[in-house]
């Protein structure tokens, strides 16, 4: 559903001028791209398409076959090879034709008489962008680019399996399941959600001719779970667009609350666990999430590398030093991420490994621990510390911002 125009949109532009306010206009927007003849205008009695009259031609349709070949389509329509030569030297620095996909789109604009000569062809090269190759008095190839319509949308959905069944039910876009799962990360255990916990979200959705790009941007999000609530409010500090609670705390913490998305636990940090393999019982210090095999494994948190390799019942194991208090490990993995290895540095979400079952597992899964000062902590019980708040510079204007946020979830049912 979209926000009533007169009432809602009005603010929510108003938020998106506040937390702009100190963004370089190179990022002001996540696309920018306006087409000079819009499709289908009417103009002088006739409808454009990508800026042709199409009334003045038999329009063709087609797929460029696989190994397929631009030139095979045009000649057989009557281009010869040297206006396709010509005018592909001409627009060298417009269009690869190299770079031309099989699968996609073109359109052939055909004269309308018995011989049925090719004038344009147009290939959809991606959802944004096209190129009209032209055989008229002219050869050559001329880019056109689509418009982008953007539409504010909120919504609402109260979990009964998982955030993804939620979303994807309510008919939302598959690409606001990861954005929330990144905004929240830090602060959610999506692994840990229960029926009845509900969201409320504002963002803004992307389309190109009724289809959907997916999302662009969240403005606001709410959880609410077992009587607590956490909200994200966008603000931007230090050049940089981050998420913050009501009180301006950063919802992003020193670690993730998981190292991979969308599984499940299979197994919990326990003092004394019946060894599926062993059959007998001994402490499993860790939490087992199970996954395809494949499924990227990421880094919580910034740190060191101290051990890529593999060690007997761990199978391929990646530890990892965050600082001198906390270090994580990453068991039965696959294979390792690019780059890993002892020594090497990472950052908080790398990919350091994926998802296998090496070493005494019964299947695919991630043993992923957690140790405070070398001991063996309950990973799902960490408090991570939390990155900067917003500064005292910056409240005002984030108060602002909240109080348009609040004000926004608030007429969400």
């Amino acid at each position: 559903m979209t926000f009533p125009r007169k009432s809602i949109i009005l603010i929510a532009f108003l938020a998106v001028l506040v937390s702009c306010n100190n963004r370089e206009k190179k990022n002001s927007e996540i696309v920018r791209i306006k087409s000079e003849t819009p499709a289908n205008q009417k103009h002088n009695d006739s409808t454009f398409i990508y800026g042709i009259p199409s009334d003045s031609f038999d329009l063709i349709p087609g797929y460029i076959k696989p190994n397929g070949f631009l030139s095979d389509i045009l000649v057989s329509h009557g281009v010869s090879m040297q206006e396709i030569d010509q005018a592909i030297k001409n627009s060298a620095t417009v269009f690869d034709v190299r770079k031309v996909r099989s699968g996609n789109k073109y359109i052939l604009f055909c004269e309308k008489d018995s011989i049925a000569r090719a004038r344009y062809l147009v290939y959809e090269h991606d959802p944004t962008s096209c190129y009209i190759f032209s055989f008229n008095d002219s050869l050559n190839i001329t880019p056109f680019k689509k418009e982008i319509k953007r539409e504010v949308k909120y919504a609402s959905s109260t979990i009964e399996t998982s955030l993804w069944d939620a979303m994807i039910s309510g008919g939302l876009p598959p690409s606001l399941v990861f954005d929330l799962s990144e905004i929240f990360s830090w602060t959610v255990d999506f692994f840990g959600l229960q029926k009845g916990d509900n969201f409320k979200v504002i963002y803004e959705e992307l389309f190109i001719d009724d289809k959907s790009l997916g999302t662009a941007r969240v403005y606001g999000a709410q959880f609410n779970s077992e009587g607590s609530s956490i909200t994200a409010i966008p603000f931007i500090q230090d050049s940089t667009e981050s998420y913050f609670d009501v009180e301006g705390k950063s919802l992003r913490k020193a670690f993730l609350k998981a190292p991979l998305k969308f599984s499940r636990i299979s197994s919990r940090f326990s003092a004394s666990r019946m060894h599926p393999i062993l059959r007998i019982r001994r402490p499993h210090f860790g939490v087992d999430y199970a996954a395809p095999t494949g499924t990227p494994v990421m880094s919580i948190g910034d740190g060191r590398v101290t051990r890529a390799g593999t060690e007997n019942g761990s199978g391929r194991i990646v530890r990892i030093q965050h600082n001198s208090v906390y270090a994580t490990s990453y068991m039965h993995l696959s294979r390792f991420g690019d780059g890993i290895k002892a020594g090497a540095l990472v950052k908080q979400g790398d990919i350091v490994g994926y998802v296998g079952s090496s070493g005494l597992s019964t299947g695919p899964h991630l043993d992923f621990r957690f140790y405070r000062n070398g001991s063996p902590v309950d990973p799902l019980k960490v408090e991570a510390p939390p990155v900067e708040p917003v500064s005292e510079e910056n409240k005002a204007k984030f108060e602002i911002n909240k109080l348009i946020v609040l004000s926004l979830l608030g007429t969400i049912d």
